[in-house]
């Protein structure tokens, strides 16, 4: 029995929203709902499963300090093992996510929503870019989103961050994708 969303062997029709289609979905999907316009990348992903693979490390610390007979021991990893996986998930989740309602920026510690009434632009420009979010700089590109009356929103996402390192034509897809949005939901 085939297994078509364990493989990369789908559907170019169903792989079309997923991986960044300059259009929104279709009119009968649910256009309230947050989605990610691409995927997370393989640096993201791989930092992620690494970071799961800590917490299963700590939680079985905790069952042996546990079955030692230190309980205040075990709890401690327990916490620390539960704070993990939760940076875990944040880290998967950060990144830019598109409704109609708005556009909203998750970072692994804060969240930014915009509405599409504040977006008068978004747009691709070439600019110095922190490589893997490290404070080392390159020259690259960089999806910027101007807001009308307010301060300009953060580097959206960069050719250079966790999902789109060594990944061109990915990062191509999910700008058309981001100002595919902006260009039909702004008002």
């Amino acid at each position: 029995m085939p297994l078509p969303f364990l493989t990369a062997d789908r559907d170019a029709g169903e792989l079309a929203p997923a991986a960044g289609a300059a259009a929104p979905p279709a009119w009968d999907e649910d256009l309230a709902r947050w989605r990610r316009p691409y995927r997370p990348g393989p640096w993201r992903v791989g930092v992620t499963a690494l970071l799961l693979l800590l917490a299963s490390y700590v939680l079985f610390a905790a069952m042996i300090i546990a079955v030692a007979g230190s309980l205040p021991g075990s709890g401690v990893c327990v916490a620390v093992a539960v704070l993990v996986i939760l940076l875990a998930v944040r880290l998967v989740r950060a990144g830019v996510w598109v409704s109609e309602h708005g556009l909203r920026h998750v970072g692994l510690l804060s969240k930014k929503t915009v509405p599409w009434a504040e977006v008068t632009a978004v747009r691709t420009t070439q600019q110095p870019v922190r490589w893997l979010g490290l404070p080392r700089t390159v020259q690259g590109q960089a999806v910027v989103v101007e807001r009308a009356g307010g301060s300009p929103l953060a580097t959206l996402v960069t050719d250079h961050g966790a999902d789109f390192l060594g990944r061109p034509q990915a990062f191509a897809m999910a700008c058309d994708a981001v100002e595919g949005w902006a260009a039909d939901f702004r008002r």
